[in-house]
C-alpha cells in the first residue's frame, strides 16, 4: 500500500487549470455597462471573488437578482476547455500520490456546468471546495485552509496555484507555497505575493515543486 503524502497541491479554477478567464473578463464587462459600479478595471478586481461578496461589494440591491439572471445567462453559453497540458500535470501529481484539492469562488451551479462539459475532471480532486462553501471570499484563506485541512496536509506543505491578486494573497495568508500563474494579470501584478511566478502550471516540474514542498515546514 502506497504510503500517504504529506504534502498536497490547492488549484483555483478559472485561468489556471480552465481557460475561461478571458470570457469572464468580457461577461463582467457586459454587466458593468448596463449596471455601471463606478470601479475602475472592475471586471480584474473581482477576480477570485465569489458572487455573493461580488454583489453585496458592488450591486446595489434592487438589481442583484437582475444581475444573477444576467450572468447566468453568459455563463450558459459558455464552453470549457482546459488549459494546454493542464489534465497531464494533475495526473502527474496523481501519479506520484501527491492529494490536489479544488478551491474555486465558483458557485454549485456553475460548477455543475462545468462536470457536463469536461467529463471525469472532478473525480482528479480528492477535495473540492466552492464558494458555496465559504462564509469568507478570497483574499480570506479560508478556502485553502479548508482544503489542506480536507487532505489532512499541514497548509504549509501545500502549493497554491493561483492566477487573481484576491487568490495569491489567499494562498500566501494560509501559509502555502503560491505559485502565481500569468496571463489573467502581469507576472508583476502577482509577484509580490507568490514565491515563483510562471506562465502556465505545465512549466512547473513535478520533481522539483515536490522537492520544494518537502522541505518547508
Amino acid at each position: 500500500m502506497k504510503e500517504k503524502n504529506n504534502i498536497g497541491c490547492l488549484f483555483d479554477l478559472d485561468g489556471v487549470l480552465v481557460d475561461s478567464e478571458r470570457i469572464y473578463t468580457k461577461i463582467w464587462e457586459a454587466i458593468e455597462k448596463q449596471w455601471p459600479t463606478g470601479i475602475d478595471n472592475f471586471a480584474y478586481k473581482i477576480k477570485g471573488t465569489t458572487l455573493e461578496d461580488i454583489l453585496e461589494r458592488y450591486f446595489p440591491e434592487d438589481v442583484r437578482e437582475d444581475v444573477t439572471k444576467e450572468l447566468l445567462r453568459l455563463e450558459g453559453m459558455m464552453i470549457y476547455e482546459a488549459l494546454p497540458g493542464a489534465i497531464s500535470f494533475l495526473d502527474a501529481l496523481k501519479s506520484r500520490g501527491i492529494p490536489i484539492a479544488l478551491v474555486t469562488s465558483s458557485n454549485g451551479h456553475k460548477m455543475d456546468h462545468l462536470w457536463h462539459d469536461m467529463p471525469g475532471l472532478k473525480e482528479k480532486f480528492d477535495v473540492i471546495i466552492t464558494g458555496d462553501e465559504v462564509h469568507c471570499s478570497k483574499p480570506d484563506p479560508e478556502g485553502y485552509l479548508a482544503a489542506a485541512a480536507g487532505l489532512g496536509v499541514n497548509p504549509e506543505k501545500c502549493a497554491v496555484f493561483e492566477d487573481s491578486l484576491q487568490g495569491v494573497k489567499a494562498g500566501k495568508a494560509a501559509g502555502a507555497y503560491v505559485i502565481g500563474i500569468a496571463g489573467t494579470l502581469k507576472a508583476s501584478d502577482i509577484a509580490p505575493y507568490s514565491d515563483i511566478v510562471v506562465n502556465a502550471v505545465a512549466d512547473i516540474h513535478v520533481d522539483k515543486l515536490e522537492e520544494v514542498l518537502k522541505s518547508r515546514g
